[in-house]
């Protein structure tokens, strides 16, 4: 049967801080399970070395904790389902079974999965690198149980490597930022040009590339460059105008415009 406790006595007191240490603790696990898990060894890589300092600071911080996922995983989960399962014992010292049953549901469920995730969703890169060297002590805590574990899962889902961006998915990416870079993306529209014309080139022919003949703007070799004609070029805009000689496709030489 459990224990009661009277109102402000030393025993409500530290049952009251050990409660409110549990539901911190079940928020951080979880905030952390969703706030490291989420981030890819990719993305942590290039931020690592090409993100803001700041940015780069926190990756450096996270990468060695994150390199073996699954052991990072089991530890996370473990100590989240330690911290909420002692949770209803505490509680029952203070108020009915049933009670207690509310009580805790309703405080994992608030302060130990909706706001703790919310805000390590947003700020999970800062927050992992903070408490980096304190999630360092839980794995060692919990080596014996998640090592294991985690060594299961390297052989039934593999270690999970790093997944590196398929041609077809960086091409989706660049699309991306060039239809933000009206909206003030770091990219313009010409460099997102530049770049997916890039991506598809080994997908390309000479033929792609070329005009028909029949479609091009050329000039005969007898033609005066006079005013109407040097104008005439300068419209057209190209840099290079073919030069034939009677018949449009019997092209001679090219005239260089600058």
């Amino acid at each position: 049967m459990a224990v009661e406790y009277s109102c402000c006595g030393m025993g409500f007191i530290i049952h009251i801080v050990v409660i409110v240490f549990l539901v911190m603790f079940a928020g951080l696990m979880s905030g952390l399970t969703l706030g490291l898990m989420s981030m890819s060894l990719v993305d942590l890589e290039v931020l690592a070395k090409s993100g803001t300092p700041k940015d780069r600071k926190h990756a450096a911080k996270i990468l060695p904790v994150v390199r073996n996922q699954h052991l990072l995983l089991c530890t996370l989960l473990i100590c989240n389902a330690a911290a909420m399962e002692a949770l209803p014992i505490f509680l029952d010292g203070l108020v009915s079974a049933w009670g207690a049953i509310l009580i805790s549901v309703t405080l994992i469920l608030l302060f130990g999965e909706i706001i703790p995730q919310s805000v390590c969703s947003r700020y999970g890169l800062a927050i992992g690198s903070t408490v980096a060297p304190f999630v360092r002590v839980l794995v060692w805590i919990c080596y014996p149980v998640a090592f294991p574990i985690s060594k299961l899962l390297d052989v039934l889902l593999g270690h999970g490597r790093v997944a590196l961006f398929r041609r077809a998915e960086l091409k989706t990416l660049v699309n991306l930022h060039g239809n933000e870079a009206g909206k003030g993306g770091e990219l313009t529209h010409d460099e997102t040009t530049i770049i997916a014309g890039a991506l598809e080139l080994t997908e390309k022919t000479a033929s792609d590339a070329m005009t028909p003949i029949a479609e091009t703007f050329a000039i005969d070799i007898n033609a005066k460059l006079d005013k109407d004609l040097m104008n005439l070029i300068l419209e057209k805009g190209h840099s290079r105008v073919p030069v034939y000689y009677e018949e449009p496709t019997n092209i001679i030489g090219l005239i260089l415009v600058i």
